[in-house]
């Protein structure tokens, strides 16, 4: 039962990180050339989209790393799981205090309403999701190698 734990951990982690990974390096850049006020609706659209869908993914994969961290704590690989859950509990942080404020900003900009400065708002938000990307990717990296 324990394996089965791991295993769809790591999937359930792994899709989250290949989703943050496509929005940071594929999707946005899909958006920034788009034709004139598109790729700001479709920034806007997406963080309607993902800012309902990423929170119940992000406390999903919390719970059970914390499952996992808990019913194999005896096993090898415990302190990779728990070093990779306290790196899911940063980005999640990082997401509350940096990203959330923006992104719900962001989502309800039009090309009527958007504030002059919405592009470094949008950049500030890109610098702040990389390094999140790099955060859970290192935590799913840790949960892959703690793999029984």
């Amino acid at each position: 039962m324990l394996n089965a734990l791991e295993v769809v951990t790591v999937v359930v982690v792994g899709v989250m990180v290949g989703v943050e990974f496509s929005v940071a390096f594929v999707i946005n850049r899909i958006l920034d050339a788009l034709p004139e006020d598109s790729g700001q609706l479709g920034r806007s659209h997406g963080g309607r989209m993902l800012g309902a869908v990423m929170p119940v993914w992000y406390i999903t994969s919390l719970v059970l790393v914390g499952v996992w961290a808990v019913a194999g704590w005896h096993r090898p690989g415990a302190g990779l799981v728990v070093t990779g859950g306290v790196l899911l509990i940063l980005s999640v942080v990082m997401s509350l205090l940096l990203l959330v404020p923006i992104n719900n900003r962001g989502k309800t900009w039009t090309p009527e309403n958007r504030p002059a400065d919405w592009k470094e708002q949008m950049n500030r938000w890109e610098r702040y999701h990389y390094v999140r990307v790099a955060v859970i990717t290192a935590a799913f990296a840790l949960l892959a190698a703690a793999l029984t």
